[in-house]
């Protein structure tokens, strides 16, 4: 963690908003980040607050996030989802897990990046990148983002949390991709296992 913190600034999603965190989130549910931002621009310059969305026409909804793809469900989510908290919460987005995994659409991914990026309470969000990052590198040995998810909290100090999730995105949209990874600009590479067993197979 050290390392990433040297490389990487926490970046701020939203401004802290957790209502456009959680909208965001939902939308970036199987696409790309460039994508995501893209759909979350176009959805909030129209309708810039939850009563805006809750209330828009489905097919208008439809046409901003287009760009998140599956966008029909998409829309009909953060539709139901605004409805929701205004009829159920006063308009107000819900700060913890069981709260949170009440709302359609929401997983435990999506519910820890509320917790952390809207309210900045410590929670592990685990995505692709932090389930990939931390079983490449030996951190755990999981088969899906719960188990990764548990298994972290076990062993990182709970004042990195807040930070992890941001700080391995970055490290594995730049250095630690799925595919072609930079070994030569990894600054973890040498308590990296999956990096430490190419090496090994080398000197066969």
């Amino acid at each position: 963690m050290e390392q990433l913190r040297e490389l990487y600034a926490l970046r701020v999603f939203e401004e802290g908003d957790p209502y456009r965190v959680l909208i965001r989130t939902i939308l970036s549910q199987r696409t790309r980040d460039e994508n995501t931002d893209q759909a979350t621009a176009e959805l909030f310059a129209v309708y810039p607050e939850m009563e805006d969305v809750a209330t828009a026409p489905e097919e208008k909804l439809q046409k901003l996030v287009k760009k998140a793809g599956f966008y029909r469900v998409k829309s009909k989510r953060i539709k139901e989802v605004s409805q929701i908290l205004l009829e159920e919460y006063s308009g107000i987005v819900p700060d913890t897990m069981d709260e949170l995994l009440k709302l359609p659409g929401v997983g435990r991914k999506t519910a820890n990046c509320v917790i952390v990026y809207g309210f900045q309470k410590p929670a592990i969000p685990v995505d692709t990148h932090v389930h990939r990052i931390s079983n490449r590198i030996g951190l755990v040995k999981t088969n899906n983002p719960d188990e990764t998810e548990f298994a972290l909290e076990e062993m990182v100090p709970r004042d990195y949390w807040i930070e992890l999730n941001d700080l391995m995105v970055q490290f594995g949209q730049d250095i630690c991709r799925p595919i072609g990874p930079k070994h030569e600009l990894c600054p973890i590479a040498e308590v990296c296992d999956y990096y430490q067993s190419i090496l090994n197979q080398k000197t066969k």
